[in-house]
């Protein structure tokens, strides 16, 4: 009986007592994600103060049961800020926004060299645009994005009518995108013909831009001008969301998107869709884009990445022509006129396009791995110019494959990297005479098979005392095979144009004086032959005298952070020497004709900076960051003889002498946001005779909204921004060594715009 009685007083008091040790006990669940996108971070470290530990899954989601009840529990992940929270209550389930730190920001892994490291051990001049970057403009385009990056111009003749200048490679680019190479996922998105059609992309399809300036990118074949690598967007792991946005701005602006997004443990898809209208700031000056994007990604083992990716675009734009001196400054608004002015010809340009790549990446052990891509490309271009009429049809396949070894030698580390790149395209491309904007009488009647491919090869040693050095090469060959068959009763009616294979070398050093500071020095030599509308112009001409770019780049750069990482900078100077430079003038007819100069003489010097004045997500101003990127161009004609002019020591064409680029970054913890960029360009000349110069001029915008989340399932982003706030008369995309003295292609004036996107969890 007395054992009895102890036993029932024993569970008494033990029952008594669990209360209070359930209540010293503590489970704790919720969601961990990245403060600017929302989507889930996996693999984020939750450590209480008790000493419990436990870690996110691929949704972000986390669970932690503590012996007592925690006073605090710390979330960590590297390149984000760590983030505390205070006695957090039992039971809730928590929602933790973890921002990216300062550092990380900048300190991306670089692809473009194939060794994927972080940028202080990158040997090179390398810009970033991110999406965070893209999203601060209404992303009607990227060219505003894009000229955040010091030494890169981007410009824009009409509505999507682009013009890329890496370092002032604009000189042989009257109109579209040359000598400046593109890859998108990897792929070759510029095609056999030395040309890139970047106007088929909405700038909703792009996840972030890698710019390699100068001839540096010799694993990327031909080229003198830089290699730019485009990210598609992809869904992140554990996302499944559906999103909806539209904008409507000045000069009719009005765009929609619509995207699913499905991401799981090893697979995702993207479906994106894209419109776009606009009615034109000038006369002919309307566009109309439909984009279509599929982007997936898979993994059907640990050692095997498939990624693939179809685009369709659907483009008109139109073609408002450029201007004198007295037009621009008389109605910057009116299209070029006359007996062949752009409304009267309907010049336009109307294309149908498909890109389909795939992309498989192999691990085939922790120091051996291949990736090989293949793509096939359709395009049908109808184009009605000022001049002419011209229906081209575009078929292309092509492919790349790298293989990349790492080996421990002794105490260096080495990786080789070894591939190859082959191109073939064919056009079918016909010209007529244009009578008032419809086809009349055949002029030309074309076909050209263009071929182009190289191999390359890369070795990269990273010796004791943080020291990196990288020799690469490669031997390129380019290759047209033009059939006229208008001239077939002649006997004489082809034309091959094969440019010899040419080596093009890269030696780089890189030292890394502490963790937060690195310096970088190169020599690397390009090979850049022409393209296919530099042989064959637009008025049927075959320019046979026409020869190869050759040039010569040395450079020398700093990067890092200081301040407690809240400075970033980077800093290089470079001197490029290229010969036979290609330049471009106008005859009569307005057809551009190209012609190699002796050479030109190039030196320049590269800055980018930013500081974070604050970065506390637990704060009501939770960011408050300035940046600012320059651009010093000292470019001279070294040889330039044309008949009886000698332009010798003359100003590089199309080259301002100074750019700069300024902005503010603002967020608060409620959502608010606001971004502010300044722009400015000095005086640019627009002929080689350095007769006709553009104005100077400053131009600023920004962009303010609010981006909430709507319970656990919606999103809410309203937004509303302002370009040329100042109403700047300024030129964008100018004519160079015009005929007529048509030099000008007018920007909009002052105009706004707004919207909103809607985003559903799934």
């Amino acid at each position: 009986m007395a054992l009895y009685r102890y036993t029932y007083t024993l569970l008494f008091i033990l029952l008594m007592l669990l209360p209070q040790q359930l209540l010293a006990q503590g489970q704790y669940s919720g969601y961990v994600l990245q403060r600017d996108t929302e989507q889930p971070l996996q693999g984020v470290t939750i450590t209480a103060n008790t000493g419990e530990q436990t870690i996110s899954n691929e949704q972000g989601y986390f669970t932690l049961a503590t012996a007592a009840a925690a006073q605090r529990l710390v979330f960590s992940y590297v390149g984000y800020k760590t983030e505390v929270r205070p006695n957090p209550k039992v039971g809730q389930e928590l929602r933790v926004l973890l921002q990216p730190s300062a550092a990380s920001l900048q300190e991306v892994v670089i692809s473009g060299y194939e060794t994927n490291r972080p940028l202080l051990q990158t040997a090179g001049a390398v810009g970033i645009v991110g999406r965070e970057v893209i999203g601060q403009f209404d992303e009607s385009s990227v060219v505003r994005a894009v000229n955040t990056v010091p030494g890169v111009r981007m410009e824009e003749r009409a509505p999507a009518s682009y013009r890329i200048s890496i370092r002032g490679s604009s000189l042989r680019s009257p109109y579209g995108i040359r000598n400046v190479k593109l890859y998108y996922n990897g792929i070759p998105f510029t095609e056999a013909n030395g040309t890139s059609a970047l106007n088929l992309m909405d700038a909703a399809n792009i996840e972030s831009i890698e710019v390699l300036k100068g001839p540096t990118g010799s694993i990327y074949g031909a080229g003198t001008g830089g290699t730019v690598l485009l990210e598609p967007r992809r869904a992140a792991a554990g996302e499944q969301s559906v999103e909806v946005g539209a904008t409507t701005g000045s000069y009719g602006l009005r765009r929609y998107t619509a995207t699913a997004r499905i991401g799981g443990k090893h697979s995702s898809t993207l479906v994106q869709y894209a419109k776009q209208e606009y009615e034109g700031h000038r006369q002919q000056s309307a566009m109309d884009r439909e984009v279509l994007l599929l982007s997936s990604e898979f993994s059907p083992s640990e050692k095997r990445t498939v990624s693939a990716n179809i685009l369709y675009s659907d483009l008109y734009y139109e073609l408002p022509g450029a201007l004198t001196q007295e037009q621009y400054e008389q109605d910057p608004h009116q299209a070029r006129g006359g007996m062949y002015g752009s409304v009267a010809q309907n010049a336009s340009m109307n294309q149908k396009s498909m890109v389909a790549g795939l992309k498989q990446e192999y691990t085939f052990s922790d120091r051996f791995r291949n990736t090989t891509a293949l793509y096939g490309m359709h395009r049908f271009r109808d184009h009605p110019f000022n001049t002419d009429y011209e229906r081209n049809t575009n078929q292309e396949v092509g492919g790349r494959t790298s293989f990349a070894y790492t080996a421990q030698l002794g105490s260096i580390e080495g990786t080789f990297t070894a591939g190859a790149e082959y191109q073939r395209g064919f056009e079918a491309s016909r010209t007529y005479d244009n009578n008032g904007g419809k086809p009349d009488s055949l002029r030309t009647d074309d076909e050209v098979v263009a071929k182009t491919g190289f191999a390359f090869a890369q070795a990269e040693f990273k010796f004791p005392a943080d020291v990196i050095a990288t020799a690469a090469l490669s031997l390129n060959d380019t290759k047209y095979e033009i059939t006229r068959l208008h001239q077939a009763s002649s006997g004489n009616y082809t034309y091959n144009r094969d440019f010899k294979a040419v080596l093009s070398p890269r030696v780089a050093l890189l030292k890394r004086l502490t963790d937060q500071l690195s310096i970088h020095a190169s020599v690397s030599s390009g090979f850049s032959p022409p393209t296919e509308e530099e042989i064959l112009t637009s008025d049927g001409q075959l320019n046979e005298a026409l020869e190869a770019e050759k040039g010569t780049s040395y450079e020398a750069g700093i990067r890092g952070f200081a301040l407690q990482s809240r400075l970033t900078f980077d800093v290089v100077a470079y001197y490029f020497r290229l010969k036979e430079s290609i330049v471009s003038r106008q005859d009569v007819s307005s057809v551009a004709v190209f012609r190699n100069v002796g050479s030109t003489d190039q030196k320049g010097i590269e800055t980018s900076m930013g500081y974070t004045l604050l970065d506390d997500p637990e704060q009501q101003l939770s960011l408050l960051k300035v940046w600012a990127s320059y651009t010093f161009s000292h470019f001279r004609f070294d040889e330039y003889q044309q008949n009886e002019n000698n332009y010798s020591g003359n100003k590089l064409t199309g080259v301002a002498p100074h750019v700069a680029t300024a902005g503010l970054d603002l967020s608060t913890r409620f959502g608010l946001y606001l971004h502010l960029t300044t722009n400015y360009s000095d005086k640019t000349p627009l002929n080689d005779e350095n007769a006709v110069y553009t104005d100077s001029y400053i131009v600023a915008g920004g962009r303010v909204g609010i981006k909430r989340q709507l319970g656990q399932r919606f999103g809410l982003e309203v937004f509303g921004g302002a370009d040329n706030v100042t109403d700047e008369k300024y030129s964008l995309g100018n004519d160079l060594n015009a005929f007529g003295g048509r030099y000008f292609q007018p920007a909009p004036g002052r105009n706004y715009y707004g919207g909103l996107a809607l985003k559903y969890k799934l």
